[in-house]
């Protein structure tokens, strides 16, 4: 089997990690491209009092991080780990992601999606298969929590980009502001 291929769970079909592995591996490169010389008050503005400005979505991203690399290093390094739900009410105090700055938040989650795609492309092409058992989903494999991990990605890029769209340019947009809506 080639390395960061799986095995499927329909007979004779195998499926790579590759796909996430690589958003995961882009996605700091995405965010430090999108941001770099970004305003620190379109950085830190909030559509509605209740939502994130990106410096928070940037704080959730640094903090998630953490989960997703303990996650990946248990599932292959010990066999078949119980994993809890992650807790979002319960790990995150309202406002909490007001601390540091948007770049702080980024350098963190940087440093430790760097280290982590290095454990990736460093584990057994079997790793795919390592399963653990989530509290509330059941058995996982490492492939499955990687999809979900890039899609995690892609959710927030989505985010980060109609914040940005909405503050630093609609407003801006004069007569053209009728041909989007954005929906920060």
């Amino acid at each position: 089997m080639q390395q960061g291929v799986v095995r499927s769970t329909e007979p004779g079909v195998t499926r790579s990690i590759q796909p996430a592995l690589l958003l995961l591996e882009k996605t700091p490169i995405l965010l430090e491209t999108m941001l770099r010389d970004v305003p620190e008050d379109v950085l830190r503005w909030k559509p509605a009092a209740e939502r994130w400005s990106i410096a928070e979505v940037l704080g959730h991203l640094a903090d998630i991080e953490m989960v997703y690399a303990d996650r990946t290093r248990r599932i292959v390094t010990e066999d078949a780990p119980t994993l809890q739900k992650y807790d979002a009410a319960g790990t995150v105090v309202v406002g909490d992601y007001v601390r540091g700055s948007a770049s702080e938040n980024l350098a963190c989650f940087t440093k430790t999606r760097r280290s982590t795609v290095i454990l990736l492309r460093s584990i057994p092409a079997d790793s795919g298969e390592r399963e653990a058992t989530h509290s509330e989903l059941g058995n996982i494999t490492l492939h499955q929590m990687l999809s979900e991990w890039a899609s995690h990605d892609l959710g927030h890029l989505r985010q980060i980009a109609e914040l940005y769209r909405a503050r630093a340019f609609h407003p801006y947009a004069g007569p053209f502001q009728k041909y989007s809506n954005p929906k920060p």
